[in-house]
């Protein structure tokens, strides 16, 4: 899932797969990118977190560019991790296009997608409050080794409250 930094006057960039010990951007910016693969999407440049795997669903803060990974009840933003981007780290978080997330087994192709109480992990079984709005599954789970799927994003959130 090769990404390619699209957006003009963006030079000497951290690629959109790698990670830094140190920020190499302000939290917080917004690049295009393109795949051979996934077409074009958007990212975001954000703080890491514990645990953290490529596909991780997280949710994250703006003031700060802080990310939890996703779990049931959470609010917020919601974005995908491009990288293993643990805490004390920086990297890049998919909020817009075609990508990968962290499934729970038996998710199905063009699904809805709902936080669960596996950190960091998405289903498409229906929970009250937990309705991930502007994200859909765009595959079933690849493998259960992987646990992932594609899915289509539009700059997702989730509010916990009324949902679909």
């Amino acid at each position: 899932m090769t990404f390619r930094i699209t957006s003009q006057g963006f030079i000497g960039h951290q690629p959109i797969a790698d990670t830094s010990t140190t920020a190499l951007h302000p939290v917080g910016t917004i690049v295009q990118a393109v795949s051979a693969t996934y077409g074009g999407g958007e990212f975001i440049y954000l703080k890491g977190v514990a645990d953290t795997v490529v596909g991780s669903v997280v949710t994250y803060n703006t003031d700060d560019g802080s990310t939890t990974l996703a779990v049931a009840n959470a609010v917020g933003p919601i974005a995908l991790a491009m990288s293993i981007n643990v805490a004390n780290q920086y990297g890049w978080y998919q909020i817009q296009g075609k990508g990968v997330a962290k499934v729970l087994s038996g998710f199905l192709d063009n699904a809805d997608c709902y936080l669960t109480a596996t950190d960091g992990s998405i289903d498409d079984s229906d929970v009250a409050g937990d309705y991930i709005n502007r994200m859909k599954g765009a595959s079933a789970i690849d493998t259960p080794s992987t646990g992932l799927a594609e899915v289509e994003l539009a700059r997702p959130s989730v509010s916990d409250g009324k949902d679909n």
